[in-house]
């Protein structure tokens, strides 16, 4: 009795944990550049006194779905987005390098270049800034000049954004969406990423199937919690005919 319950339980419970995955993939489905999340769970038995008769479900190593999105054209100047395989450097909460594909960039007030959510960008000296009153322009590959009316001054470089390109298998999702590598260490500079300027790159989530999916996590859920209810109803009768026999 106990491993049918025991079982649902362990079902239900990661049931709702791939909803939470599926669900914040969907709530970021307009996202720039954002990868799908993917959940994944493995069966394991459990070992203690006794046969491992029973099993439990434990959280896989999580990835993400590293395809990439669509292009599609802003017309804005800062608007960038890697054309191909590549990512932009940037700074997380910490100060720490970290890669992100989301090419939304502007300038701050004190004209540090940003991406749309606040990180600032890396560059191949570190952050960029922007002098006061001044338009810039982002180069195929990653250059960054002055704009002078109207005109991109070539001799006004004011830096370069660092664009780098590890293989996806080293790159791991982070909590704040950022990735980095797996041994935390910084990747080099790649000039082969190329960039394709006003244009920014949408997420690759696709809402349909993030719909279709919530759908089936939600019966699955409702399936594991009518065994548990079926087990404690089979408890009960177990119990009442064991009064009876008494």
């Amino acid at each position: 009795m106990d491993r049918l319950l025991y079982i649902a339980m362990n079902g239900a419970k990661h049931s709702m944990l791939q909803q939470a995955v599926t669900a914040n993939n969907l709530a970021n489905a307009s996202t720039n550049g954002y990868k799908a999340q993917n959940g994944a769970f493995r069966a394991l038995p459990v070992y203690g006194p006794g046969m491992p008769t029973r099993t439990f479900v434990v959280d896989s190593t999580p990835n993400a779905d590293l395809s990439g999105g669509t292009l599609t054209t802003t017309g804005n100047p800062l608007d960038m987005a890697v054309h191909g395989r590549g990512w932009f450097a940037v700074q997380d909460a910490t100060g720490r390098e970290a890669y992100t594909r989301n090419g939304a960039f502007q300038v701050t007030e004190t004209g540090l270049l940003v991406t749309d959510n606040g990180r600032p960008v890396i560059g191949d000296g570190g952050t960029i800034t922007v002098p006061p009153d001044s338009e810039v322009n982002i180069a195929k590959d990653g250059t960054v000049t002055l704009v002078a009316n109207g005109l991109v001054q070539n001799s006004v470089s004011i830096g370069r954004l660092k664009l780098v390109n590890p293989p996806d298998a080293d790159m791991v999702r982070g909590d704040d969406g950022l990735f980095r590598t797996k041994s935390n260490q910084i990747a080099p500079a790649d000039a082969g990423v190329n960039l394709a300027a006003g244009a920014l790159e949408t997420s690759n989530v696709s809402a349909v199937n993030s719909l279709i999916d919530m759908i089936d996590h939600s019966r699955l859920f409702d399936m594991q919690v009518k065994l548990m209810q079926t087990a404690d109803d089979n408890s009960k009768d177990a119990a009442s005919v064991m009064s009876i026999n008494a």
